[in-house]
């Protein structure tokens, strides 16, 4: 059966057509002829109306643009992209430069292989292999000779002392490796066995290293200048200046370099971390989650803030006094505190016993009907409830909005300081278990194992008394909640004289309405506003919240926005802006 194409079903169906106009043939005559040439009329309309011309335009239009195949590099939820899966298939000396390179671009998520120097990450690209292993796939088994190693794309894996990893599965708090970590690199450098068990805890990708590849394209040689490296920083420290080679190279062979760019966080408690570290470039700062609410400082503060909203409107002049306030206010400056009348009553008694005069009947005096403290009753300003949700702290009553936290320094890394063994050998009542976060501000450090160097400094008593030197005390918290509110009392301060000094920048009456463009920092998300604090309405802006180990998220400050009298009501010489009397 011949099918027509589109022009051809346009003939057929004008030729059915003119038949029926001529009138010589009929419609059950023509179905006889057709079933006679049932080949000329076959028409295939499903194929011509599934045809969405608009779709293929669009997509002639985005070839045009591009000039590779995006979909090449695009995983799905996370996965190891195709394209790359592609390459790592070829042999690595069947792979070209650029292929190379696109997959060092890609490893880049991954931050052990980030910590490498840039030639040895270009090396492991071109012989990296990958895999993906389904849950309690055992990877590494304790005892065995080692010949990959291993880097972690996707998934997650234990660390058990078993043979078959099945403790992983039984431990409520199993040891975990997670995305961007590697395994095995020391026992395939010195052909060692493995010390442990690796198990998938789920579906995992790895990209694999074998030994042959390894030595094949001389990646020890690059990974033994890294060791040099880490050898001469220890050899130039004073603490390990008694240590022979042998000893050091111990040192060397257990750490590890890690690198870190500005701002990005290091140890979310240093305190609690299995690791030493030792800054050998660069520096970091130790920072201190600052609970305001539980500070009695602060709670003063706020209170003494909170008494001056009143029913006036907010950033505007005092308001006048009306009569009756200003006669209350001039009773107040004008009487004493307290009434004396019963004084004057006991001095009559006298004067008229004296003279042979009885006092029998009640005398109205001052006392009944003046009270006895005017202080209480009659106020000078009226006292304003303030109308807010309030949480019970240790300290008493709060302001569910001012509970709220801050990130205050509390110490700065320099290079060659070591983080980890400040309070190595305290007692346990004298060491410090606040939690203490540790932010890069652009550094390189070595990481070495807790146990393994109490191993290497065992029954070493000249290396103990060098680390009982290097104990660092931190402030408390209330030393630094009243440093907080210290700067932030001096930033108000320097914001409204500076609004007081400087003339305010002339607009023109009629300006240019511009869009508004979509901002991802708002300065009113870490500022507490207080002045608001009774408002009902919600912020149109995010807050930040900070996780807290044991207790609810607290939203993060930097500053705190207090109702206060602007200085040209306290000092009217500074009225007008820009002069200063």
């Amino acid at each position: 059966m011949r099918r027509l194409l589109p022009s051809q079903c346009r003939r057929a169906s004008g030729a059915w057509l003119r038949l029926l106009a001529n009138g010589g043939v009929s419609e059950r005559k023509f179905e006889e002829e057709s079933e006679e040439e049932p080949e000329c009329f076959e028409i295939e309309r499903p194929r011509c109306q599934k045809m969405d011309w608009s779709k293929i335009r669009k997509l002639k239009k985005m070839q045009s643009r591009v000039t590779f195949d995006t979909m090449d590099f695009i995983a799905e939820e996370g996965h190891f992209p195709p394209k790359a899966i592609q390459i790592m298939q070829k042999k690595p000396s069947w792979r070209t430069e650029d292929e190379i390179q696109a997959v060092c671009n890609i490893l880049q998520v991954l931050d052990s292989y980030r910590n490498y120097a840039e030639p040895l990450q270009l090396l492991l690209a071109k012989v990296m292999r990958f895999e993906r292993f389904g849950r309690r796939r055992v990877i590494i088994k304790k005892g065995q000779k080692s010949n990959s190693f291993y880097f972690i794309y996707l998934g997650t894996v234990a660390i058990t002392n078993d043979e078959d990893g099945s403790s992983a599965f039984l431990d409520p708090h199993p040891k975990l490796l997670h995305k961007g970590s590697c395994f095995g690199e020391t026992d395939i450098l010195h052909a060692s066995l493995r010390r442990s068990t690796i198990v998938c805890m789920e579906e995992t990708e790895f990209l694999v290293v074998d030994r042959e590849d390894f030595f094949a394209n001389k990646l020890d040689q690059e990974v033994q200048k890294d060791a040099q490296y880490r050898f001469e920083f220890f050899r130039k420290m004073d603490l390990f200046a008694s240590w022979s080679d042998e000893k050091l190279w111990q040192l060397v062979n257990m750490s590890k370099i890690e690198r870190f760019s500005y701002g990005q966080l290091i140890s979310k408690d240093f305190g609690e971390s299995s690791f030493i570290m030792f800054i050998s470039k660069g520096s970091c700062e130790v920072l201190r989650l600052l609970d305001l609410g539980a500070s009695p400082s602060y709670h003063r503060w706020i209170w003494q803030h909170l008494e001056l909203i009143d029913d006036r409107p907010l950033k505007t002049h005092l308001r006048e006094y009306s009569p009756m306030e200003r006669f209350k206010e001039f009773q107040i400056k004008s009487y004493p505190l307290q009434d004396f009348s019963s004084l004057k009553l006991l001095h009559l008694k006298e004067a008229w016993g004296l003279q042979g005069t009885s006092f029998s009947r009640k005398i109205r005096t001052s006392g009944d009907t003046l009270p006895k403290m005017l202080g209480p009753k009659i106020q000078s300003r009226p006292v304003q409830s303030i109308k807010c949700a309030m949480i019970n702290t240790k300290l008493g009553e709060l302001p569910k909005e001012a509970a709220v936290g801050a990130y205050m320094k509390v110490h700065t890394v320099e290079q060659g300081e070591i983080l980890g063994l400040h309070q190595a050998f305290l007692p346990e009542g004298e060491c410090d278990i606040r939690p203490l976060i540790l932010m890069s501000l652009g550094n390189e450090l070595i990481r070495i194992r807790k146990e393994i160097f109490y191993e290497l400094i065992d029954n070493d008593d000249e290396m103990i008394k060098k680390l009982l030197k290097l104990n660092i005390a931190f402030p408390s918290d209330e030393d630094m909640c009243q440093k907080f509110l210290q700067e932030n009392s001096w930033n108000i301060f320097r914001k409204d004289l500076l609004r007081l000094l400087v003339e305010p920048r002339h607009s023109p009456p009629f300006p240019p309405i511009q869009p508004k463009k979509k901002e991802i920092y708002n300065p009113k998300s870490v500022v507490l506003d207080l002045c608001s604090i009774n408002k009902t309405t919600k912020p149109r802006y995010p807050i930040f919240m900070a996780p807290q180990k044991y207790l609810p998220p607290l939203r993060i400050v930097q500053a705190i926005k207090a109702p206060r009298y602007k200085i040209q009501e306290l000092l009217p010489q500074y009225k007008s802006a820009g002069v200063l009397i």
